[in-house]
């Protein structure tokens, strides 16, 4: 999401790194370009306007430009400044009130609250130890009600059905079914309209009275930019919100609603769902998410991401493998399944200092591909790639939807890889024993 944005500020900060000596007129000029940019990315004015002004305060300070790093200082400003304005830290959800909890789910229609509604539960459970249920309060949508029984179905999550279809008393009754069912924590998906209306903030208020909410959490849907913004702004002038859930961030919007919510609702976002997968939220953590935008990285999350995915067990035994070039393209087909578990290589890249900067799309549409040629392999070929004639290619190729040189290709990749390998244990060797340690290992 965040592509636009990102390659417009590290073009400010190459600016100032190319000045020998930084003056006050310098910083002003790489500002112009900051606004632009932060305009261009659908930043709120007022927001954008006052971010500018906060980093040239703190920019062209005696020390600073005196100093003989000072365009790196620059950039640590905007840096601080970008922490600053997506909410300093790291907010959790507060569910110490009461038994069960409440969290209200709100927002418009579209937001994907229903969605969000099951990841939090699953979050919960998952990441937290939580025994969490979850109901619908939208009687008005067509299928709202079996859309969270079927998704809260595919993650194991208990879906309450009280008898009435009356919202407020819905809701009342899900809370007293949930306490009686021992739930310490009970996701409330409440009716989204198109458009703010006092219908729809009266109910809101009446549920809120009835449930008492540990989290009032406003589904802000990033795609649709200022929108967002201002929706939650009008919400949290209705009912007391708690915070965000930021949706879609995997989309190719210019990710100004992420930059702009905090400082115009004064209410940090908590969550940020990042795919379609119901696995798919995430913590908001503002220190992360700024160098991500500003090029500078995000290993932290990748680390959490490949911890999360990667089955260690395999991992082990594919380092065996490896130590002893034993690798068959059955490890092959394991590796690619989990890479794809873990997101697409673009956004595995962009977690890299420098990775969203690469002068190309990386083409995940490659990666399917082989595993489809690899999953059209029996089991022998896979462990015995050295079989491979014309007929099984041919026959591979035809079974996988591809063409031969596909095969070919797969096969020449294959082969590279574990020329590299015998390449960086030979010299690992050679420097210690280092392929014999991890071998005994």
């Amino acid at each position: 999401m965040f592509e636009q944005i990102a390659a417009k500020l590290q073009e400010v900060a190459k600016k100032l790194r190319d000045q020998p000596r930084l003056k006050a007129q310098h910083v002003d000029t790489a500002l112009k370009d900051l606004r632009l940019a932060l305009l261009e990315a659908d930043v709120n004015f007022i927001v954008a306007k006052q971010f500018c002004a906060r980093v040239r305060e703190k920019a062209v300070g005696k020390e600073i430009l005196d100093s003989l790093t000072a365009s790196q200082q620059v950039i640590k400003v905007v840096r601080d400044e970008m922490v600053e304005l997506l909410g300093s830290t790291e907010r959790l959800l507060d569910l110490r009130d009461r038994l069960p909890a409440v969290i209200l789910v709100a927002g418009l229609s579209g937001s994907g609250k229903t969605t969000t509604s099951v990841k939090l539960a699953h979050y919960l459970l998952k990441e937290e130890g939580r025994r969490p249920a979850l109901v619908s309060v939208d009687v008005k949508r067509p299928a709202a009600l079996e859309q969270l029984l079927v998704l809260g179905g595919q993650v194991g999550i208990q879906v309450l059905e009280p008898e009435t279809m009356e919202a407020v008393d819905r809701a009342g009754q899900a809370v007293r079914m949930a306490s009686d069912s021992g739930y310490d924590v009970l996701v409330v998906d409440t009716a989204g309209r198109i458009h703010l209306d006092d219908e729809l903030m009266q109910e809101l208020r009446k549920i809120v009275d009835i449930t008492q909410p540990s989290e009032v959490l406003y589904i802000a849907d990033a795609m649709t930019g200022q929108d967002a913004v201002q929706s939650a702004k009008g919400f949290g002038q209705v009912v007391t919100l708690s915070g965000h859930v930021l949706t879609k961030l995997d989309g190719d919007a210019r990710g100004g609603a992420a930059l702009s919510i905090v400082e115009v609702t004064g209410k940090p976002i908590k969550f940020a769902g990042i795919g379609e997968k119901l696995t798919e939220l995430e913590r908001f953590r503002p220190e992360r998410m700024a160098s991500r935008i500003l090029g500078m990285g995000d290993v932290l999350t990748l680390i959490e991401r490949v911890e999360g995915k990667v089955n260690r067990e395999q991992a082990a035994d594919l380092a065996q493998k490896l130590t002893r070039d034993q690798l068959t393209l059955e490890d092959f087909r394991g590796q690619l399944q989990q890479m794809r578990r873990m997101g697409s290589l673009s956004e595995l890249l962009s977690f890299l200092p420098g990775g969203n900067q690469l002068p190309a799309e990386i083409d995940d549409s490659e990666l399917s591909r082989f595993e489809s040629i690899l999953n059209s392999m029996t089991v022998y070929e896979r462990q015995n790639p050295q079989v491979m004639n014309g007929s099984r290619r041919r026959r591979i190729a035809k079974g996988s939807g591809c063409v031969v040189s596909d095969v070919n290709r797969l096969l020449r990749r294959f082969a590279e890889a574990r020329k590299m390998m015998k390449k960086i244990l030979k010299v690992q060797r050679s420097r210690g024993g280092m392929g014999r340690q991890i071998a005994l290992r």
